[in-house]
Parts: structure tokens; C-alpha cells; sequence
């Protein structure tokens, strides 16, 4: 398999040629794959298990496959989801940079050693340089301060500036904005900018997709360069599923046509033949001439049948390659309630939030700026004056063993179970699909569920408030999100960081809470 691409690439920094890797069970992940990917900032998109991962192990040298090599131009930086276990680490530590700076120390003291001045090389400036990277993303610049004072957010950043002080070719970025606040969100994107090399990100925040050069999809074990950012892949994507979907309904009424053409033919062979037996019986032309008539009918009728066979069965074979082409991942839609509101109705009644009508308002604001506070504080305090629906940004299920089903039946005893089913089917839970343990759920499913339970109540919610929903989701799944929400005709407070997704919502509104 061979990468396609949408357009002339730059000079390639990573090279997969010809490459296959499957894990020790026996599991495939990539068969005879050979791709280049540009000098710039790539975006690497597709559904989980899709070996994204796997990938960018492979390209950092983690992995090695069976067959087939790859080469990258350059040293290789990688910043990993958790990039750290141990709380007692130095920054230092984690910089790389622990040892330089005892050397340096010891030559200020007077040292001349030359293992000092080995170890120091040409790093002298090297904890300057720390310093300044530090402070570019916000972080602390204590070098001797544990990262385990450190949120989630700030651990992933210091991780990158361990890449960046080790002057990497190629910079790879697993899910880099997870727990990241808007400012540091903008300083990571400040980085990403300007840094000279190769960039290839896995991430589900859009607003980051939208600043890449190029997007590198993996389907299906097959790898596609798309020139531009996320919305564009989307575009394209999009485009040529509409034409793959058109091709199957034409591909469809070809096989019904040829059908009913060799139905056709078949009843005309059938009245021909009767006509020609009952000319035969009541001898109205000599025997010997029916005889040849009957022959040359039967080889012309066999002709024409084996004509009609061989229409249908190409007509089928069109159909068939023309459902290949549609893809299997496109995404599903959640069919969401209705909720009628009118313009001018109150929705919150709260100095500090106040809603009215079917507004669609973000709250956003700095880590620990209280943004889930305020939300449960106007909860709890009666200040909501419609119906609402909360889905908060951690979701937990009391019995992880219970079905999906069962659990929602549970919050609702009042509701018929038939009823139940039918609103989880419009959360894409149909059938069997209903009946799965809530512990096997992946963190979209669990939001599903999450909302399906909480807009179910009665009477209808007209408030959906969402928590940071788009934490630990897959692409496929924010674009089943984007969706659902875009369909909702209530009122709408959303919490998020990512300024993409909140634009593809129509928010409308923001109100951002200041630090502290």
C-alpha cells in the first residue's frame, strides 16, 4: 500500500518505506505501508485503535517492524499523554539538564576536570536557555522545584520543553492540549509556530487542527496526506463520500434496471416459445421448418438470457466496488429532543450568569478560575428557572458492571422500558448495543450515555449544560458531539477550552471568569 496525497509535497523528513508491523499476537496493524511525510506541521487523524500510536512509535524508534525500515532526517523529540510517573522529580531532572548543572557548578568552584567540561560540552548556556523556555509557556522557573506541585497541564508542558531545549529535527505531540487552560493553550500554540522542524500531532482539539499545514489521515491501515488543515480534510472527506453515496443509489438503480430487463426478456422468450408450440401443434407451417424455427429460437433465447445474466452480474459488481468507496466511519447522527423556548424566556436568573432564551453561552477562564464552581453553585441555588440537563466534565457510573440500558432505566423508573430504548436509540445505542457494561464504554460512549440520561428527563430539559465535554474524545466522536449540538433548539452553557469546537457550536456568548 502506497500513501496518496492531495497535492506536491515539500522535502520529505520522515520516510516510511514499505513498512509492516503487527504485535506480538498476531494482530496486524500495518501491512506494506510506504509514506513520506512533509517538512512542516502535520496533523495525525483517525478513529481510536487505528494505530496512531503505534505510528508515532514506530517514527520515534520505540517499535520496530518486521519488514520494511523507517528513517527520519534528524533527531526525533516525543511527548507522550502522562509523560511522567514519579512525583519527586526535579524540573531539572526532567529537563535533562540535572548533571550539566552540577558540572557547571563545580567548574564556578574551580574545578578542571575534564570530565566536568565533557559533561558540559557546549551547553553552557543550557540553563538559560531552560529559564526562557519556562517562562515562554507559563511554567515555573524553579529548576530544583518536583513536578509533582504541578498540575496535568503543566507536566505536559515541561515535557515539551524538554523536547525543545534537546533541539529535536522532529517533534512529536500525543494529545499536547489535554488539561490546558486557554492561556497556556495559546503559548503551546506559539510553540508549535515557531518551531522550525517537522510537527506531528495527535490531537482531538480542533482549534489546533486548524494550525497545521498538513493532515495525515490513517484508515483502515492505509495512510493519506491531505494537504491543509482539519476543516479542509473534512471538506474533502466529505465531498468524496457524497459522490462515493451517489455512486452506490446510481450503482443500485443499474442492478434494478438490468433485472427488470431480463425479467422482461424472459416473459417475451416465454410468449414466443408458446406461440411457436402452438403454431407446431395445429401444423400451421411444415414440420421440419418448425423444427429449425424452434432450434434457431432455443440458440437465440440462450444468447439473449446469458446477454441479460452477464448485465446483471457486471451491474452487481458495479454496486459492489461502488459500497467500498463508502466508508464505514462516517459519522453517525445523535437525534436530539426538542425544546421549545421562546426568545425573551429566563432561562438563569443569576446576576453572574444570566441566560435568556435559547442562547448559547461559553464559560471559560483559567484553570481554577471556578468555572465548574459557579455552574453547581447556580445549580444548587435554584437560580435555573427552566428544566435543565447537566453533563458534568467527569462522568462516574456507580455499578460499572450494569448495562447501559438498566442504568438509565433505573434513573427513570417512571418511564416505560420500551420508552427508554427508543430514546437510547437515538443516542446510538440500538439493540444488543444497549445491553453493554458501562465499564467497557469508551470515554465518547460515556457521554452518550451521560446525556441521553440527563436530556430524558420530564418534563423536557430546554438548558444543556456541558462540562468540558470534548475531554478524551476521538475526532468521530466530537463530530457526532458538533452535530447533536448544532441540532439542539434549547438554551446551551457550554465549558470548554477549545476555542475550535466552541466556534463549530455557534456559541454566540462568552463570559469569561478572571484568575483567582
Amino acid at each position: 500500500m502506497t500513501v496518496s496525497s492531495s497535492g506536491n509535497q515539500p522535502n520529505p523528513s520522515i520516510t516510511l518505506s514499505d513498512v509492516s508491523f503487527a504485535w506480538p499476537d498476531g494482530t496486524p496493524v500495518f501491512d506494506h505501508v510506504s509514506m513520506t511525510v512533509p517538512d512542516a506541521a502535520c496533523s495525525l487523524v483517525g478513529a481510536n485503535g487505528a494505530g496512531k500510536s503505534t505510528l508515532l512509535r514506530l517514527i520515534a524508534g520505540e517499535l520496530t517492524p518486521q519488514s520494511g525500515s523507517v528513517s527520519v532526517r534528524g533527531d526525533v523529540g516525543v511527548v507522550q499523554q502522562h509523560p511522567y510517573d514519579n512525583p519527586d522529580l526535579s524540573i531539572a531532572r526532567v529537563l535533562a539538564i540535572d548533571e550539566v548543572r552540577a558540572a557547571l557548578r563545580r567548574i564556578e568552584a574551580g574545578s578542571v576536570d575534564e570530565r566536568d567540561f565533557s559533561i558540559v560540552g557546549d551547553d553552557w548556556d543550557v540553563e538559560d536557555r531552560a529559564v526562557a523556555q519556562l517562562a515562554a509557556l507559563g511554567l515555573p522557573i524553579d529548576l530544583d522545584r518536583t513536578i509533582g506541585s504541578l498540575s496535568g497541564g503543566e507536566a505536559t508542558l515541561l515535557a515539551i520543553v524538554a523536547q525543545l531545549l534537546r533541539r529535536p529535527a522532529v517533534l512529536l505531540l500525543d494529545e499536547p492540549t489535554n488539561n490546558l487552560d486557554s492561556a497556556s493553550r495559546t503559548r503551546l500554540f506559539d510553540v508549535i509556530d515557531r518551531f522550525a522542524g517537522t510537527i506531528v500531532v495527535v490531537s482531538h482539539d480542533l482549534e489546533l487542527l486548524e494550525r497545521v499545514d498538513a493532515t495525515l489521515e490513517l484508515y483502515r491501515g492505509e495512510i493519506r496526506l491531505f494537504g491543509g488543515p482539519y476543516s479542509l480534510y473534512r471538506e474533502t472527506l466529505d465531498a468524496e463520500q457524497d459522490a462515493a453515496e451517489a455512486a452506490v443509489a446510481t450503482a443500485a438503480n443499474d442492478v434494478r434496471k438490468q433485472r427488470r430487463e431480463m425479467v422482461e426478456a424472459q416473459i417475451k422468450l416465454d410468449r414466443r416459445a408458446r406461440t411457436a408450440a402452438t403454431a407446431e401443434r395445429e401444423k400451421r407451417v411444415p414440420k421440419i421448418i418448425a423444427h429449425l424455427r424452434r432450434d434457431a429460437a432455443q440458440v437465440s433465447a440462450g444468447k439473449l438470457r446469458n446477454a441479460h445474466r452477464d448485465d446483471v452480474t457486471a451491474a452487481n459488481s458495479r454496486l459492489d466496488s461502488a459500497r467500498d468507496e463508502v466508508r464505514d466511519d462516517r459519522t453517525a447522527r445523535i437525534t436530539m429532543p426538542a425544546a421549545d423556548l421562546a426568545t425573551r424566556a429566563q432561562v438563569i436568573d443569576d446576576d453572574r450568569l444570566r441566560i435568556d432564551g435559547p442562547e448559547r453561552i461559553a464559560l471559560v477562564g483559567r484553570n481554577g478560575s471556578g468555572k465548574t464552581t459557579l455552574i453547581a453553585d447556580v445549580i444548587a441555588s435554584g437560580h435555573v428557572v427552566v428544566p435543565f440537563a447537566y453533563v458534568p466534565q467527569r462522568i462516574v457510573f456507580d455499578d460499572g458492571h450494569r448495562s447501559i440500558a438498566a442504568a438509565v432505566i433505573d434513573a427513570h423508573p417512571d418511564l416505560p422500558v420500551q420508552e427508554v430504548r427508543a430514546h437510547l436509540a437515538r443516542f446510538l445505542f440500538r439493540g444488543a448495543a444497549a445491553d453493554r457494561e458501562l465499564r467497557e464504554l469508551s470515554g465518547g460512549e460515556r457521554l452518550r450515555v451521560a446525556m441521553a440520561s440527563a436530556l430524558l428527563a420530564d418534563p423536557t430539559p430546554k438548558l444543556l449544560i456541558l462540562d468540558e465535554p470534548t475531554n478524551n474524545l476521538d475526532l468521530d466522536t466530537t463530530e457526532e458531539l458538533v452535530s447533536a449540538i448544532r441540532e439542539w433548539t434549547g438554551a446551551l452553557l457550554v465549558v470548554s477550552h477549545d476555542a475550535g469546537f466552541l466556534d463549530r457550536i455557534g456559541i454566540a456568548r462568552t463570559v469569561e471568569l478572571p484568575s483567582g
